[in-house]
């Protein structure tokens, strides 16, 4: 099989040439071609312009003899997740070519790609570089090979462009949103007839744009406390201080400039704005990533375990004096075996004798990050408590870097020690 990973919102004339591409190599090796097409979110985590089913018959409208739905990734996890899976899932079918386009030579693009497939991690690739998510499905590609025994052959087309403009999607649909949905003449020149067709008639029944629902969104960023927010995935403590600084929320560049404010680029906002509108947990990520852990498509430095103990290490590296930046440099460096990372710890609180007698042990103690950094504890149970967490250095720091490291989960609980009550966290 030759396979094309795409979104298609909507399929323009560039897309076109990566079909004809497929179609000829196809039609060399008797052969067919197919889709592999994103479903509900696209690969940058927004919501589609044109629902799937349109963009599912503009592709085999364009020359696709099959499309596969890729559904449920793209507002649960990042790029270096998500690539991985869709490669395995593509060599697992039994594609043996695959087409992309791209406006760098091959030779730079197999260059760069090396040193990520070496290291086996396909996340933080540089902003710098050029089409960097090629650069990323090659490395996957690359790496699979010792665990299938063989690898898809990339095809890289150069990227069309018209008018000495590369054809953008996010421009097309920018156009047809600023003339009131309407297919204007420039606009219609960059689009196959199949697909103008197709896209009226979404226009025409209003099912196109796509968009997000806001309303929903804004009502949690105002109404959530910083421990409820802290469960949703990817979620940093200092975001979580951002939104309830800035409550309240009443349009969508108010909350874009929250996430900008904590840091967040535009790609990570996106995903974290679709987690919160699907209401995706750390827990349901942590699950998620577990269950392909067991299929072998997790690259082992992006594994779960490798997470934490990354959070342990550097928390421990810290305690001896070393800073927290060089301390994540030891840890990429280090090659033997790593110390167990603590799974299970306890933390003091500070009560009341009043609030001691009314409680119970196995009550949950929601954590949470006050806006000076302090770790504390919520507590629900006929009364609101909240308290400060005591713990010494090394398990604060370890702690953050698990609250910072958007889907790792953790509970806590209280349990009674020698007449008094402290929280039990438990990490994973």
């Amino acid at each position: 099989m030759i396979g094309i990973s795409a979104d298609f919102d909507p399929l323009h004339k560039g897309h076109m040439k990566l079909i004809e591409k497929g179609r000829e190599i196809a039609e060399k090796i008797g052969s067919k071609l197919v889709i592999y097409l994103n479903k509900d979110y696209s690969a940058n985590h927004a919501p589609f312009f044109a629902s799937y089913e349109a963009r599912k018959k503009m592709a085999l409208k364009a020359g696709a003899n099959e499309v596969i739905p890729i559904e449920g990734l793209h507002y649960r996890l990042t790029l270096a997740y998500t690539v991985p899976i869709r490669i395995a899932m593509m060599i697992e079918d039994g594609v043996t070519d695959y087409v992309d386009a791209a406006n760098v030579p091959p030779k730079i693009i197999k260059k760069e790609a090396k040193y990520f497939a070496k290291r086996g991690i396909f996340s933080g690739i540089p902003a710098k570089l050029p089409n960097r998510n090629v650069i990323r499905w090659f490395a996957v590609n690359e790496f699979f090979q010792k665990k299938y025994n063989r690898k898809m052959k990339f095809h890289i087309i150069p990227e069309f462009t018209e008018n000495g403009s590369k054809i953008s999607g996010r421009e097309i649909r920018k156009k047809i949103i600023e003339n009131n949905l309407k297919i204007t003449e420039d606009v219609a020149k960059l689009l196959p007839e199949t697909t103008i067709k197709i896209l009226e008639k979404e226009l025409k029944k209003r099912k196109a744009p796509g968009k997000k629902n806001f309303n929903l969104i804004k009502d949690k960023m105002n109404k959530l406390s910083r421990a409820d927010l802290l469960e949703i995935a990817y979620l940093n403590a200092k975001l979580i201080n951002s939104i309830v600084k800035w409550r309240p929320y009443n349009t969508e560049n108010q909350i874009w400039a929250t996430f900008r404010r904590a840091g967040y680029g535009p790609v990570l906002t996106r995903l974290t704005l679709s987690s919160m509108e699907m209401n995706v947990t750390r827990r349901e990520v942590y699950k998620l990533i577990g269950y392909y852990e067991k299929k072998g498509w997790i690259p082992p430095d992006q594994k779960r375990e490798k997470i934490i103990q990354r959070a342990w290490f550097v928390s421990k590296s810290v305690e001896k004096g070393y800073t927290s930046k060089k301390a994540h440099e030891r840890f990429l460096e280090h090659r033997g075996s790593l110390n167990e990372p603590e799974r299970s710890f306890k933390a003091g609180i500070r009560l009341k004798r009043s609030e001691v007698k009314k409680l119970k042990e196995g009550t949950e103690a929601k954590i949470y990050v006050k806006e000076n950094d302090t770790i504390s504890c919520q507590i629900r149970d006929g009364m609101k408590i909240k308290s400060q967490l005591i713990l010494p250095g090394v398990m604060a720091t370890y702690l953050r870097l698990i609250i910072d490291s958007h889907f790792i989960p953790f509970d806590s609980k209280l349990i009674k020690e020698n007449g008094s009550f402290k929280v039990k966290i438990n990490i994973g």
